[in-house]
């Protein structure tokens, strides 16, 4: 028998670590050629590990959460054939380390000290009277508000220290409910409850790429209302009239297709900066980001070239990548080079946002939500839906006057949704030619 060590493998991209987020096998397991041994998570997307062999997992190389450098071991499969002896001193040593390892069912106990030698409020009795008790802040805190005298209550903890579990103990041999601080009464029972939830997989990479885009651009939020009344008659119109042959339009595409006639004019925000080389690149194309809340968290699935798609052709693809995000088979091209960042939160989008940029981007539009409101219009006063915009901006590489007039060429548009298509259909007039 021989021992296959496996290595995580360069992913690509200039990736020098990634984490481990799931095992798919454990030790002992029979695997084959081609099995999924492992999920990994880089910057952009999950990424599956095979089996380049079949055999016996003997040891697992890391713990899921771990990150892990590239080319650090993985994995260790035993195989059939020779063993070579550099593979059976490896596999006897971590026999070795296996069995030198404590068993987790295994607690470690403190040594007891006799009774006779134990201090006043020691394991199993009550303080002596005159003696300060052993407890933490929390507990002296609960035990006050609770009208109990520590003095009287037996401790549990080592050396003597009242646990919080010893003040319930002590209630509940009283017989009668605990009295309710005066400040609480109206608020029912108070809870001291916790729970711990690591922060890994997509949720750590969610948090490490805000803390990194909050700390290094200095944002520059604009919030500017517009009049969508106009834009959601349209939309209605639309959706009724190409009702199950084109696809389903939502406020997104008209305002994608908005965004790649404006940058036309502000090239500045469809833009990626690398601060480290000091260089920003501006594109011609136009790969709009679509902010998309999944289960395991946010995710940015990109549109690419929508200065080429139409509406209905931009909603297609945005549900199609809507959709994948959502069921987590988004691949890493489809969560990677987008130019410019739309964000919605939908209903939930209240009246302003601060959106963070994505970096390396250099500016993202926020979506709020649409509400129905009196507006003066000349001598009357008319219901119209309104809808903020707001959006952010890398304030080192976007001056003010330009991330306002981008917004406000968006606005022109929304507001006249026409407009959306005469450019698409002068581009036609001009290539029948």
């Amino acid at each position: 028998m021989a021992v296959h060590v496996i290595r995580m493998p360069d992913i690509g991209e200039g990736i020098a670590e990634v984490e481990l987020v799931a095992w798919r096998v454990k030790a002992g397991d029979t695997v084959s050629d081609d099995q999924v041994l492992a999920e990994v998570m880089t910057d952009k997307a999950t990424v599956e590990i095979p089996s380049p062999v079949s055999g016996t997992v003997l040891a697992l190389g890391g713990e899921v959460g771990q990150v892990m450098a590239v080319g650090s071991e993985l994995i260790r499969i035993e195989i059939e054939g020779a063993e070579p002896a550099e593979a059976k001193a490896a596999k006897a040593a971590a026999r070795e380390a296996t069995i030198a390892r404590p068993s987790p069912a295994v607690t470690p106990v403190a040594p007891v000290r006799p009774q006779s030698q134990a201090s006043p409020g020691a394991v199993g009795s009550a303080a002596l009277e005159g003696d300060r008790p052993i407890a933490s802040p929390a507990v002296r805190r609960r035990a006050w508000e609770l009208g109990i005298d520590l003095r009287q209550v037996k401790a549990s903890g080592t050396a003597g220290r009242i646990m919080q579990a010893d003040l319930d103990a002590h209630v509940a041999r009283q017989g009668k409910e605990a009295p309710v601080p005066h400040a609480l009464a109206l608020a029912g029972r108070p809870r001291t409850d916790q729970q711990a939830i690591p922060v890994q997989g997509l949720r750590r990479r969610i948090a490490v790429r805000m803390q990194e885009a909050k700390r290094r651009i200095p944002h520059f939020t604009y919030v500017e209302e517009l009049d969508v009344s106009e834009l959601e008659g349209l939309r209605a119109q639309l959706n009724a009239k190409w009702r199950g042959r084109r696809a389903h339009l939502t406020l997104l595409p008209f305002l994608v297709r908005a965004v790649a006639l404006a940058v036309r004019e502000f090239p500045q925000v469809n833009a990626r900066f690398d601060d480290e080389a000091g260089i920003v690149t501006r594109h011609g194309a136009v790969h709009v980001g679509i902010a998309t809340q999944t289960a395991n968290g946010l995710m940015v699935p990109v549109v690419r070239h929508v200065e080429a798609m139409d509406i209905w052709s931009s909603a297609a693809e945005v549900a199609r990548l809507a959709d994948a995000a959502r069921a987590g088979k988004a691949t890493r091209d489809e969560l990677s080079g987008s130019t410019i960042t739309i964000t919605s939160l939908g209903i939930l989008g209240g009246i302003a946002s601060t959106p963070v940029i994505n970096p390396p981007e250099v500016a993202i539009v926020g979506v709020n939500r649409i509400v129905e409101r009196p507006v003066l219009r000349g001598a009357i006063v008319v219901p119209r839906l309104l809808m903020n915009l707001s959006s952010s901006f890398d304030h080192r590489v976007v001056d003010g006057v330009d991330a306002a007039g981008f917004i406000q060429f968006v606005r022109s548009l929304l507001e006249a949704p026409a407009m959306l298509f005469v450019d698409a259909f002068e581009e036609e007039v001009s290539g029948a030619r």
